[in-house]
């Protein structure tokens, strides 16, 4: 896997789950920029604590002028999460957006551009690894009815740019990311804490590719070296397919509480994919699904005691 180091990175939404993580990790050995809309100061300033340089910039009407167009590597992480159909606005954020970014930094050696799992059309076996080729238009996200046709949008943008800028670019579609800075697990995990049921389909098993944070963090540079024209779409997921019971039963055996489950036919359809192409750029993930959930829960919950 290729370490960055000494390059001039720009990450946006840096105060996000995957991307807070990233950057401060990779600001020990490069000089990092992070983009946001920092509605909460106080995270602005804990970045800058951090030795990350940021501006204040909505890619919805993006300012650039006060931004650098001479960063090495751009890994682009924010992205537009409503809860209401305001399909403009995700279009807007999430695909234009995307696109004047590329144009600003066309300069880049490599940019990397986050998607989502969730624009696979969900496979008639749910246990089917899901390959970069296979069809899209995944279903509405129960909590954000845009989500799934803006980050399609989001994909058609960047491979757009990648030819027209010829700016070397990878489209990384993520599976369930989950690690001490959150994700799915982490949630579905304080939801049993707080003796809550977790919500599973109701018509099939929901399984899923998790990854670890630390994996994610190790893998980006590798996957950046992939950067191609046209761009390079890879699955970025966990080594392991698991069903969302599987995962979450472990967790409460190794605290010791009883899991609940609600099952729904509103839940989200997870997909399990096809990481062939990821374990040829980066190779294998080296935190197990069971070792992370371990980590996630001791970084989160220090006063939960785990069993073995």
């Amino acid at each position: 896997m290729k370490a960055l180091k000494n390059e001039k990175i720009l990450i946006t939404g840096p105060t996000g789950q995957i991307a807070f993580p990233m950057a401060v990790e990779l600001a020990k050995d490069n000089e990092v920029w992070g983009i946001a809309r920092f509605r909460d100061g106080s995270k602005r300033q804990h970045l800058e604590s951090l030795g990350i340089r940021t501006r204040s910039i909505d890619l919805a009407n993006p300012d650039f002028r006060d931004l650098p167009d001479d960063f090495t590597y751009v890994i682009h992480l924010a992205a537009f999460i409503g809860p209401k159909p305001n399909f403009d606005r995700a279009l807007t954020v999430n695909a234009e957006g995307t696109g004047l970014l590329m144009g600003h930094c066309q300069k880049a050696r490599a940019f990397f551009s986050m998607s989502s799992c969730s624009i696979y059309a969900a496979p008639q076996d749910p246990y089917h690894p899901v390959k970069e080729s296979e069809a899209l238009s995944g279903e509405a996200l129960p909590y954000s009815p845009t989500y799934v046709a803006s980050k399609t949008a989001q994909e058609a943008a960047a491979r757009l740019c990648a030819r027209l800028f010829n700016l070397p670019t990878t489209i990384a579609r993520m599976n369930v990311s989950y690690g001490p800075n959150g994700g799915l697990p982490a949630y579905q995990f304080e939801a049993m804490l707080a003796e809550k049921p977790v919500q599973v389909l109701s018509d099939r098993p929901s399984i899923c590719s998790p990854i670890y944070q630390d994996d994610i963090v190790a893998q980006v540079g590798g996957l950046l070296s992939a950067a191609a024209v046209p761009a390079k779409i890879v699955n970025w997921g966990g080594d392991d397919g698991v069903d969302v019971e599987t995962y979450c039963r472990y967790m409460a055996d190794i605290v010791g509480i009883k899991p609940e489950f609600e099952r729904s036919p509103h839940g989200v359809k997870h997909t399990v994919t096809d990481n062939s192409l990821r374990k040829a750029i980066v190779g294998d993930c080296q935190v197990k699904w069971q070792e992370g959930m371990r980590r996630m829960i001791a970084a989160r919950h220090p006063e939960v005691k785990l069993k073995g």
